[in-house]
Parts: structure tokens; C-alpha cells; sequence
């Protein structure tokens, strides 16, 4: 059966000073609105909860896993009969994580998932990396996988979930200018080369030191891309075809060629 994503693309209007209960009535809006279209899961931005650009607030905002934004998320999934796949700062025993969970309708975790590929500073003075990869779920039929942002950009990293099985690979995202040929390059070409759909959502607008480029993209195992958001707030909708990735694998044999006794 298809699976019918949701994406994201805001909130406008992020300002230096973190707003929990704001970012989470605008994931709320988005799942009523990606619910009405028919989406059974809802994909936002990396760390859509707290921000991304706020700093040492990080820690501050900072909680446990299956702790009070699960439940607020929990909350969202249940009302609207959705996933939700959100991003905050995750703290284990003192330390932070980059961390993206998906929470199931029924208020359950389907995967949690910890960034492994630190970008700069404004990662590495924050967060620990992630140890965890691919980490995977189910939904709809569909083998699901979770990276985020700069993970992306590491071909291995992408590959890593196509020798795993997964057919639909979710990233939040905080792709700041000058870096917007991420989306419009190099995301369709790793689902190309990977054959899997990729949905790869952003920010948009300003947030402290960074103006995000929009530009949320989802794209097909054939490495066409099958929707793309602008520069502003907004919600895309596409649905990921398991018909349509059985033939993208018969046709590209890039999988079945490899020389695996060489690298």
C-alpha cells in the first residue's frame, strides 16, 4: 500500500528567543492540515520543538526521551491520526543529543534517532554525536528510516539505510544559505543512487544567526523530484509508492552491481 507524507516547512518568524509552546502549536496546525490531505505521518525540521539556532538554550531546553515533549507530541498524533516525526535536544544522563523521534497515533514510539554527523560548531558545542545507524521502522507497509540534516550529505550514511531495507527516508532538516544545492542536488541524487524516497524537510525564514533556505524536497527512488517547497511556510504532500520503487530497482542496478569485495 502507499504512504501519504506530510512535510513541514516552518514556522516563520523563529526569533532569538526559543519558543516550545509556539513551535508546537505550529506542528499542531501542520498535522490538522497534513491529516485533511490524507497523510498518515507528518515530517518537520530538525529540532522543530525547541529551534535549532538558540545556543546554549539547547541545554536549558533540553529533556529526556519519552519525557514531556513525547507527550506533547503524543497529544498531536493522537488528535489528528498521524505520526509525528519531531526534532529537540535530548538529554541522557547530562549529556545532549540532536534527537528526532517518531511518535505513532496511539501515542507510541515507533524510532528515535540521534544525530551521528555533527555540523561545526554550532553542533559540536551543543551535542554529542549518535552512535545508533540506520535506525528504522514501519508504517503503512513501507520500511522507514531517520536521518537528520548533515547525516545526508554522507553517502554512506544513505546507504547504510538502503542495505537496511528502507523504502522511505525521513530527515529533518536545518539547511542554511549558502548551502541550498543540498536540496536541489544532491537529496535527489541520493535517492537515486540509493533508490528509496527521501522526504527532506526544513526551516524557513531567520532564526538568530542563520537564514534558512527553504526548499524542502521530496524526491523518488527514480531521482525525480516529486515535491519541493518554496522559501516561506508551507506544507507538502506526496505519497511514497512501493510499485513505483519495485521499478526504480529492477530498472537502476546500482545495489546489485557493487563490487562489496572491494569496498
Amino acid at each position: 500500500m502507499t504512504v501519504t507524507v506530510g512535510m513541514f516547512q516552518g514556522p516563520e518568524g523563529l526569533g532569538p528567543e526559543p519558543d516550545v509552546a509556539r513551535n508546537l502549536a505550529a506542528i499542531d496546525a501542520a498535522a490538522t492540515r497534513a491529516a485533511a490531505a490524507g497523510a498518515q505521518i507528518l515530517v518537520t525540521p530538525e529540532m522543530s520543538v525547541s529551534g535549532y539556532d538558540i545556543g546554549t538554550a539547547a541545554r536549558d531546553l533540553a529533556r529526556p526521551r519519552g519525557g514531556e515533549y513525547h507527550a506533547a507530541l503524543a497529544g498531536i498524533a493522537g488528535r489528528h491520526d498521524i505520526a509525528v516525526v519531531a526534532g529537540y535536544p535530548e538529554l541522557d544522563d547530562g549529556t545532549v543529543f540532536n534527537a528526532v523521534t517518531v511518535v505513532g497515533p496511539d501515542g507510541a514510539e515507533l524510532a528515535h534517532y540521534r544525530k551521528t554527523h555533527l555540523f561545526g560548531d554550532l553542533d559540536r558545542t551543543m551535542f554529542a554525536p549518535g552512535g545508533e545507524l540506520p535506525v528504522l521502522f514501519d508504517l503503512g507497509g513501507l520500511r522507514c528510516g531517520l536521518l537528520i540534516c548533515y547525516d545526508v550529505e554522507f553517502p554512506e550514511a544513505v546507504r547504510a539505510q538502503a542495505d537496511a531495507g528502507t523504502d522511505l527516508l525521513l530527515i529533518p532538516t536545518g539547511l542554511m544559505e549558502p548551502f541550498g544545492r543540498i536540496a536541489e542536488q544532491v537529496v535527489p541524487v541520493r535517492a537515486f543512487e540509493s533508490q528509496l524516497y527521501i522526504a527532506y524537510t526544513n526551516h524557513c525564514g531567520r532564526e538568530t544567526s542563520l537564514e534558512y533556505c527553504g526548499l524542502s524536497t521530496a524526491a523518488g527512488p527514480d531521482g525525480e523530484v516529486v515535491a519541493r517547497a518554496g522559501r516561506d511556510e508551507e506544507l507538502l504532500v506526496f505519497t511514497a509508492d512501493p510499485e513505483a520503487l519495485r521499478e526504480a530497482r529492477i530498472a537502476n542496478t546500482y545495489l546489485r552491481d557493487r563490487r562489496t569485495d572491494l569496498y
